[in-house]
């Protein structure tokens, strides 16, 4: 089911190695690492997704 989403990387990643792509999924997000698309990939509830980012956005410097 995750293969066939549509990823897209980071839009902080800028373009280097080091990437995290994310994917939209009904009602979650997928994280994998860009380096390693087969490996483990970490999928969070929309609703803990959108916290975090909320979180994240709030500690920018």
């Amino acid at each position: 089911m995750i293969k066939q989403q549509t990823w897209r990387k980071s839009s902080y990643s800028g373009g280097l190695e080091n990437c995290v792509e994310v994917a939209d999924l009904p009602g979650a997000t997928a994280i994998r690492d860009s380096k390693h698309p087969d490996a483990a990939v970490l999928t969070f509830p929309a609703s803990e997704w959108a916290a975090f980012l909320r979180a994240a956005k709030s500690e920018q410097v």
